[in-house]
């Protein structure tokens, strides 16, 4: 018996596998696929073990493994009826003969990485998991949880075992207790400019230099500039938005005060501190973190 576990959220592989491994009566054999040679297979997959009737043997990242992989479409039908076999694999090359062959004749559980149109998912999986750790999470919660830590479910199952420790959970808890993903962490920054406070900025870019890629923050800070605009400007519900732009609504929603606040002039003109800095980045030699200071505090004057 084989069973193909792929994908890229691996916190759902390894839940997967889990469940096998608690299922077996007995000691899982586990595997480095990578450094696998062609030459173990037969005692591998054929062999029998003098102390026990069935194996389970579990073998990753075999697909690493070019010249194994491509060989092992031959020993697919050759894996004893005593071994359940499984290959845990995040992106096996689907266009091969050896995928296509086990395609045909094993069990294929497969993953996929959440992404912002998985909100509504990832609150209620948070609830459902709080019930498990005896940890009781309402609506709002669980709405303050994902937005704060975004929809990686390794992050969400961490900032629950943290929760449970405390046992009490409120929104305020939560952003005392749990540390926010990257994106809370940019808007944060983005709201000291917002609110003017030049200081509480530079103090805070003099941190994330220590600690962030700077193109990879002025992407999100950008984003946000975006957001902002965008909520000044359009003429529809901020769920609409939020759907059309697959963003979070708790993210529109702390937006929100400051786009009626600074209008459509104020929002066009931090929109365009950041387009100038996009575009020095692209064609001037300048220190990026000089020209993302220079966006939000031009952001905070305006402010």
């Amino acid at each position: 018996m084989i069973t193909l576990i792929i994908g890229e959220n691996s916190f759902e592989n390894d839940r997967a596998l889990a469940r096998i491994v608690v299922e077996f009566d007995g000691e899982a054999e586990k595997i480095d696929g990578e450094t696998l040679e062609l030459k173990q297979l037969p005692d591998l997959l054929m062999g029998m073990s003098l102390f026990a009737t069935k194996r389970l043997v579990v073998i990753r990242n075999m697909s690493a493994n070019k010249s194994l992989w491509n060989s092992f479409e031959a020993w697919i039908g050759r894996v004893s009826d005593d071994i359940h076999l499984i290959l845990v694999d995040a992106k096996p090359d689907k266009r091969t003969k050896t995928y296509k062959a086990l395609q045909k004749s094993s069990t294929i559980l497969e993953s996929k990485l959440w992404t912002d149109r998985d909100l509504s998912s990832a609150q209620q999986w948070v609830i459902e998991e709080a019930k498990k750790l005896e940890l009781e999470l309402d609506k709002k919660s669980a709405y303050t949880l994902v937005a704060w830590v975004g929809v990686d479910q390794w992050a969400l199952w961490q900032a629950l075992q943290k929760l449970a420790v405390v046992g009490a959970v409120s929104p305020e808890a939560i952003q005392n207790i749990i540390e926010p993903n990257e994106t809370e962490n940019a808007f944060q920054l983005f709201e000291a400019a917002l609110k003017g406070d030049v200081r509480k900025v530079q103090r805070m870019l003099q941190v994330f230099e220590k600690t962030e890629d700077p193109y990879r923050l002025f992407g999100l800070l950008a984003g946000q500039a975006f957001q902002l605009a965008t909520l000044s400007i359009a003429d529809v519900p901020d769920a609409t938005i939020a759907s059309d732009f697959s963003v979070h609504p708790f993210v529109l929603s702390k937006l929100r005060p400051f786009s009626r606040r600074l209008g459509r002039d104020g929002a066009k003109t931090i929109v365009a501190a950041f387009a100038e800095a996009d575009t020095a980045m692209k064609t001037l030699a300048v220190e990026p973190w000089l020209l993302l200071e220079r966006a939000l505090l031009k952001a905070a004057k305006t402010a």
